[in-house]
C-alpha cells in the first residue's frame, strides 16, 4: 500500500480538518532574494506569519502537480527534484510526484550551486522544483541544468529561466491521476550530506515509506488529536518520516521557520503541540535560555 493511499483516505475521513500549518516568525518576503542573503535560521522580525491547509486542499494540490507533470511527459521512474525550504507547498509537491509513480528527489537547501548540479546530473533528474531562496544558485547553473530538464519555480516573481509553478498548476485538474503504484516500485532518492565528499544517493521504495509511517506512529503512540511540531528541514529523511506519523494518524503538523528557543516555545504554546522533534543542540539552547532567565515557561502556558 503506497502512502499516497493514506493521503486519499485522510481526504475521505478528515477532508476539512487542518493537516498542515506553516508558522513563520519573519516578514513574508515580497521580492526575490539571493540565497546568501536569506536567513535560514534566526528570525529577523517579531511579525508572526501563519497559514494552514486542510487534507482536502493538500490532496488537491498534490493532484494538480501530478497532472502537470504527466502533461509534460513525466512517467514511472522519472526523477523530480525538490529544492525548497519548509513551506506548505513542500509536502503536496512531494506527494504529487509519488502519484505519478516518478521518484521524488529531495535536495539539501545548503548545497552550493556545484553540488546541486552534481546531484541533478548524478541521478539524471528530469524536473527541478525550486523556491525564491535559490534563485542565485540556480541562475548560475541554469544554462547547464535546463538542457533536457524542466525547471519549475514556486513563489512570486518567477525568473525568466523557469516556469511558474503556481500559474501552471492552477490550470490543471484537481483529480487523482489514478496511476497504479506497487510496493516494490522505487519512490524516492535521498542524498547524504556530503561532509566527506560529494553527496551520495540512497534509494527508497514505496514499501520503505509505508514502513516508516507505521514505525513512527507506533513509536510515538500518535493519535488524531496529536499536533506534531516539525522544525528540521523536510528534505531530511528524519523530519519527513517523523511527519509520516501525522499522515497515518490523520493528525495536524506545524512547519516552523525559525529555531531560537523563544520561537519554539511560542509555537508549542500557540499551536498546542504535543510532539516536538528536537536535535540535541536545540534542546541545549532552550535549557540555556530557561536557565539564564531569557525565556520564562509561564509566558507560554506550558506544563512544567
Amino acid at each position: 500500500m503506497p502512502i499516497t493511499d493514506l493521503l486519499e483516505a485522510n481526504v475521505v475521513n478528515y477532508a476539512n480538518d487542518i493537516c498542515l500549518v506553516e508558522v513563520n516568525p519573519q516578514i513574508q518576503e515580497t521580492q526575490r532574494m539571493l540565497w546568501k542573503d536569506y536567513d535560514l535560521i534566526q528570525p529577523t522580525s517579531s511579525f508572526w506569519y501563519r497559514q494552514e491547509i486542510t487534507w482536502h486542499v493538500f490532496n488537491e494540490k498534490a493532484n494538480r502537480f501530478a497532472q502537470l507533470l504527466i502533461s509534460r511527459g513525466v512517467k514511472k521512474s522519472d526523477k523530480v527534484a525538490i529544492l525548497l525550504v519548509n513551506c506548505l507547498e513542500w509536502l503536496p509537491i512531494y506527494f504529487g510526484i509519488l502519484k505519478t509513480d516518478a521518484l521524488a528527489v529531495p535536495m539539501n537547501f545548503r548545497y552550493s550551486a556545484s553540488e546541486i548540479q552534481y546531484c541533478l546530473d548524478l541521478v539524471e533528474v528530469d524536473v527541478l522544483v525550486f523556491g525564491p531562496e535559490f534563485i542565485g544558485r540556480i541562475e548560475s547553473i541554469a544554462e547547464h541544468i535546463s538542457q533536457k530538464r524542466l525547471l519549475f519555480y514556486v513563489g512570486g516573481n518567477c525568473p525568466s529561466f523557469a516556469e511558474d509553478y503556481d500559474r501552471m498548476t492552477a490550470n490543471c485538474a484537481s483529480v487523482s491521476p489514478g496511476i497504479a503504484i506497487r510496493d516494490e516500485d522505487d519512490a524516492t532518492i535521498y542524498f547524504s550530506s556530503g561532509t566527506t565528499g560529494f553527496p551520495k544517493a540512497i534509494l527508497h521504495t514505496h514499501r520503505s515509506l509505508m514502513h516508516a509511517c507505521k514505525v513512527e506512529q507506533k513509536h510515538q503512540h500518535q493519535t488524531k488529536d496529536d499536533v506534531f511540531l516539525c522544525i528540521p528541514p523536510l528534505y531530511h529523511t528524519g523530519a519527513k518520516m517523523h511527519w509520516f506519523g501525522s499522515l497515518i494518524s490523520g493528525g495536524r503538523a506545524v512547519l516552523l521557520k525559525g529555531v531560537n528557543p523563544e520561537t519554539i516555545l511560542q509555537t508549542v504554546s500557540r499551536e498546542k503541540c504535543t510532539i516536538v522533534w528536537l536535535l540535541v543542540p536545540l534542546v541545549l539552547d532552550i535549557l540555556k535560555a530557561l536557565d539564564s532567565g531569557a525565556v520564562w515557561l509561564a509566558d507560554y502556558n506550558l506544563d512544567q
